[in-house]
């Protein structure tokens, strides 16, 4: 059989065609996860994952998402999980954006109207806020969890490249850039104790936002990965994200841009 009738494979070897994914405008294959709620959803949340792990780690809190009634949807970022790509090798991070906003795209097809929310988490914040950049006024909020504004010193240079690219988004006059402000809402939460990113980040962008609605949790001694923390740290930081968004949904009911 010629080698290019063969199934495509992911990374464990499982073929693709019996994944859910989608194939990105490189060619290459994401793998997908979705968590769909009984009936109409009342928001679309697309869940960005971090460096080195991937979105199957998010199912905890994908399933309370769903249990309100929304629908949650992911991909491992090239080079990440259960995707094609050289691992945690990419040469534009742009590549992480223009994918995030295709997968958006694709699902919005289907729900037309459902307001469309942004969660991410360390790097997957900092895609966050670059696909929001790109696309000013489209998304309703995000929840970002120790998303990458600034690096720590002691991080690897890949991810100091990343930050850049968001302060460059928050520091020429201490804005965020071409975010329309008044529409993206933010909870942001973030540890005293990270080791990757520099909890100074969290205030910046907080300070940089003119929005009027936006929240920062810090939870002191606390490490990077706040959703998979001590039991009572993980415990309040879903409760948080539940409260947050569970509000918002219930404002931005009228839906959202096209």
């Amino acid at each position: 059989m010629p080698e290019a009738s063969s199934p495509r494979r992911t990374p464990q070897n499982v073929p693709y065609q019996d994944l859910p994914h989608l194939v990105n405008a490189d060619g290459q294959y994401l793998f997908c996860r979705y968590w769909k709620p009984t009936g109409t959803p009342k928001a679309l949340i697309f869940v960005s994952h971090g460096a080195g792990e991937h979105c199957g780690r998010y199912d905890e809190l994908a399933q309370m998402l769903k249990g309100l009634g929304m629908m949650v949807f992911a991909h491992d970022h090239v080079g990440h999980g259960q995707s094609e790509g050289e691992r945690m090798v990419v040469s534009d991070f742009q590549v992480f954006v223009r994918d995030v906003l295709q997968h958006v795209d694709t699902i919005q097809k289907d729900y037309p109207g459902v307001p469309v929310f942004l969660l991410g988490h360390s790097m997957g914040g900092a895609i966050s806020i670059l696909a929001a950049a790109e696309r000013p006024a489209h998304f309703s909020g995000m929840v970002l969890i120790s998303p990458l504004v600034l690096a720590n010193p002691e991080s690897a240079s890949t991810f100091k490249v990343l930050a850049a690219k968001v302060l460059n988004l928050v520091l020429p006059n201490m804005s965020l850039g071409r975010i329309d402000s008044s529409v993206l809402s933010r909870n942001k939460s973030e540890g005293s104790a990270d080791r990757l990113c520099d909890s100074k980040g969290a205030y910046l962008l907080m300070e940089s936002s003119r929005s009027q609605d936006k929240t920062l949790k810090m939870y002191e001694g606390a490490y990077h990965v706040l959703h998979k923390e001590l039991p009572e740290v993980t415990k309040s930081v879903l409760h948080e994200i539940n409260m947050w968004l569970s509000h918002r949904t219930a404002a931005t009911g009228a839906g959202c841009p096209p």
